[in-house]
């Protein structure tokens, strides 16, 4: 891959424009992280997880159970927005603290058994070759190369992990040994957690509080996170104009809650050491930027439909093509 930032130099005027449309003090505060909130989220999603698994441990019926299997599976996901957090160092006001950021990249990336080294290799080299459809490797490696309804439904099934994983193997096969080396040992000690995991509950607890707590969560709720999650990143895109290169999507208090503020996609490509818990500010103080580029927020629902329903190809922009027939 080329060491060129494919989207640094597409987006000069671009880069130019945006800093100018917050106010220097202002964006200097968006940029300030606090430890304390971050820890707190963190707080936050230890205590959702456990009562998701402490409710479909004590419930039977599955209208009781399977709500805390989703919840299960949504906070497992979103341990993978923190880890997007530390990849971006955008945890601790003070810079430098390496040791720190490294015990929180092996704790976010271990619920879902992913190597944190190639984790972040793959996102930092996402952002820096956006637009790119060879070079960006989630577009290259990960995104459906085949247009049709029941492909794309694979992807919030188990069929996630073993495609993800591919992808992400194709994407390894490119780097350094070293870091290649790195990156095994560490998807191998996860892996291996996650299986014992499985095990010790298969064995002293049985096969339906495992299936509750950990099968469902994990390869049947999880992979949904994950696809609704990605489908309001880069899917609906402009790809004449590099400020619509990510899609706008539309404030909502339940998504902010349900994916830690990773639904404010957009901004975060614009401004990538922005705390996670800043972008909804971000996303009002950008709201006349929008407007002169004649951005219009999109929801997931309107996403799935046009993904779905109307079968629209990724990295495109759907909107204009809302009058042809689908693929």
């Amino acid at each position: 891959m080329s060491n060129r930032s494919y989207w640094a130099m597409a987006t000069t005027d671009l880069r130019r424009e945006l800093a100018q449309a917050v106010p220097r003090d202002t964006l200097r505060a968006l940029h300030r992280p606090r430890p304390a909130l971050h820890f707190l989220v963190l707080a936050w999603q230890v205590l959702l997880l456990a009562g998701g698994v402490a409710g479909a441990v004590l419930a039977d019926r599955w209208y009781l159970w399977l709500p805390c299997a989703v919840v299960i599976g949504f906070t497992l996901f979103n341990f993978t927005v923190m880890l997007h957090e530390v990849v971006h160092d955008a945890v601790f006001a003070r810079k430098g603290r390496t040791r720190a950021l490294a015990v929180l990249g092996w704790l976010y990336a271990f619920p879902s058994g992913i190597s944190r080294s190639q984790f972040t290799r793959w996102h930092l080299d996402h952002h820096a070759q956006l637009g790119d459809g060879e070079a960006d490797p989630k577009r290259h490696h990960l995104s459906p190369k085949r247009n049709a309804r029941w492909y794309k439904l694979l992807y919030m099934t188990p069929a996630l992990i073993p495609i993800y994983f591919r992808a992400a193997a194709r994407e390894t096969a490119t780097y350094p040994e070293e870091l290649r080396r790195t990156i095994r040992r560490e998807r191998l000690l996860t892996v291996v957690g996650q299986l014992a995991i499985l095990a010790a509950l298969v064995l002293f607890a049985g096969w339906w509080i495992a299936f509750k707590v950990y099968i469902v969560p994990y390869l049947f709720v999880f992979p949904v996170a994950f696809t609704l999650n990605r489908l309001g990143q880069h899917y609906d895109i402009d790809p004449d104009d590099p400020a619509q290169w990510s899609t706008l999507m539309k404030p909502s208090w339940f998504w902010d809650v349900a994916f830690l503020w990773s639904n404010y996609h957009l901004e975060h490509h614009y401004f990538p050491r922005v705390p996670f818990y800043n972008l909804p500010r971000l996303h009002r103080a950008l709201r006349p930027f929008y407007q002169r580029h004649g951005m219009t927020p999109r929801t997931y629902a309107s996403l799935l439909w046009h993904w779905l329903v109307l079968n629209r190809p990724p990295h495109a922009d759907w909107h204009a093509r809302a009058s042809r027939p689908a693929a």
